[in-house]
């Protein structure tokens, strides 16, 4: 019996005799509640088979000859939100879960059931739509399954943020983290302050390949309008992602200081970076101003990016320029701080305050630890698992990603890329494979503090939408497949075969720039 491939690998598979094939008398069936999931199927199956596969209420439930049916009546409530069962056997297709998000994701398994090509975007002929029969049940490990992309450094246009989310979605991801500002580029309309594109989303230069400061003398800028990203929240939305904007502070800024100089603490003038690496010009956090207009950025935000979860960034935020500015020195005063670390902290806790009250919760990279981490706040672990590991431990809940296994602009082979910085380790697939969310030194109780994991893409070294592709897959697959199965699951060898004999044809029919080469690596030297 051939190899059934499926990425990520599900939590129980059974193989059974025979196969369900799709034709011209295929009927999905669906409830009011299912109806969406089936018409999501319907569009993904018509365009290649070019069957009609209509979309058919069945109130009972009950699944009939050359039927494919999604329902969530007696379903297993173990499932949870995500989980579901599928069955396809010769006479027809059942797939159950107790909520539309499981379905989704056991159309996906059925999506990679059936041959590669039907992912094309025309009719394939001769080709025998079948699906092997089985028996899956399925659910994820975790809750956070992410991925980061940068569209400060370098932006990606409005279809590829949708094509990734459609990716995303294909493996069983369920979170988008949006970086929308940096010192390089404001990517965002803020319609209250509407210098921040007309000023801040536009640079004079970007540096040379592989540089970090020699300027190429290219302008370089562009942003999201509300619009935009309204549509792109939606289409999450009906993908089963939660997109969750990062609006970077106190530091990464330059962009907001170039278009409003009074919110830093030398007044300026600045400009728009045209290099890489960390500015020691960042929010004044001794300005009332300053407040004033993030929480009015926020307040937009909000509106746009209905979302549980906000990040603030708070990562590599020097503080030359507090320790000079009167204002911020006047600040550790007033409020009996200890030093500009416990400035940072009233910072981060001020915003988290803010977020709070509007009934969202604040995440932030690690460095939101420094001077005392905010009540409620969650922590997403990049410069190794000790940051996370000390937040777990303070009762805050943490999002694992650190640099050594999730930074996906890092090199994935010595000969991949001699432009990259040598300062980059390299991180091949079968690093990224090797994942552990959940460190062994935590307790049961502890480790459910973890919420997931994420693979990062950022953009300095990644200025096209198929370098993005290939930096990302397959290593992002290896990631999904980390945080959907359970942790004994953990054979490379025996993942490498499910991917290129089952996911990869898949994305090379969608025309995905995925990296071909075999995973090798180390440290450069």
């Amino acid at each position: 019996m051939q190899e059934i491939c499926i990425v990520p690998r599900p939590q129980q598979l059974t193989p059974l005799e025979g196969t369900f094939e799709l034709g011209c008398a295929t009927r999905i069936l669906v409830s009011e509640s299912t109806r969406a999931v089936g018409e999501y199927l319907q569009e993904l199956l018509q365009t290649a088979t070019g069957y009609p596969l209509p979309v058919m209420e069945n109130a009972d439930g009950i699944g009939a000859y050359h039927t494919i049916l999604l329902t969530t009546s007696k379903a297993d409530a173990f499932l949870g939100a995500e989980g579901y069962e599928l069955s396809v056997t010769p006479g027809g297709v059942v797939l159950r879960a107790p909520h539309p998000a499981g379905l989704f994701y056991g159309v996906q398994s059925l999506r990679q059931l059936l041959p590669p090509e039907i992912e094309s975007s025309t009719i394939v002929h001769g080709v025998a739509w079948v699906a092997p029969a089985v028996t899956i049940r399925d659910r994820p490990r975790f809750a956070w399954r992410g991925m980061m992309l940068d569209t400060g450094r370098h932006m990606f246009p409005p279809a590829f943020i949708k094509r990734t989310i459609d990716l995303m979605a294909m493996q069983k991801m369920n979170v988008f983290h949006w970086h929308l500002t940096e010192d390089q580029g404001w990517r965002i309309e803020i319609k209250k302050y509407p210098r921040l594109t007309a000023t801040g989303a536009w640079r004079a230069a970007s540096p040379q390949v592989g540089e970090m400061e020699e300027p190429n003398g290219i302008p370089y800028g562009g942003f999201y309008t509300q619009r935009q990203i309204h549509e792109i929240v939606a289409y999450a939305t009906s993908r089963f992602i939660k997109v969750v904007p990062e609006i970077e502070m106190p530091g990464h800024a330059v962009a907001a200081l170039a278009s409003y100089p009074k919110l830093g603490c030398t007044g300026g003038p600045y400009a728009v970076r045209t290099s890489w690496g960390i500015a020691e010009d960042v929010f004044c956090a001794g300005n009332e101003a300053t407040f004033a207009f993030l929480e009015d950025v926020l307040g937009e935000v909000l509106a746009l990016f209905p979302g549980e979860f906000i990040h603030i960034g708070g990562d590599e935020c020097p503080k030359q320029r507090w320790k000079a500015c009167p204002k911020c020195q006047a600040a550790i005063l007033e409020h009996g701080l200890k030093d500009e670390e416990g400035l940072q902290s009233y910072f981060v806790q001020r915003m988290e305050r803010f977020l709070n009250a509007q009934g969202r919760r604040m995440i932030g990279w690690d460095e939101i630890l420094e001077g005392g981490l905010a009540p409620n706040a969650t922590v997403m672990s990049w410069r190794g698992m000790q940051g996370g590991l000390a937040a777990v431990q303070a009762g805050h809940d943490v999002v694992m990603c650190p640099t050594s296994h999730c930074y996906l602009d890092y090199p994935q082979t010595q000969a991949a890329d001699e432009t990259l910085p040598d300062w980059m380790d390299y991180t091949p697939l079968e690093k990224s494979y090797a994942f552990e969310p959940v460190p062994s030194s935590l307790t049961p109780a502890e480790a459910t503090h973890i919420l997931g994991a994420q693979a990062n893409l950022w953009s300095e070294f990644i200025p096209s939408e198929a370098r993005a592709e290939a930096m990302l897959y397959p290593r992002a697959s290896a990631l999904a497949e980390r945080m959907w199965s359970d942790a004994g699951s953990r054979d490379f060898e025996e993942f490498s075969r499910r991917l290129g004999q089952g996911l990869l044809p898949h994305l090379e029919i969608l025309g995905v720039n995925f990296w071909k080469a075999g995973p090798t690596g180390g440290k450069r030297g």
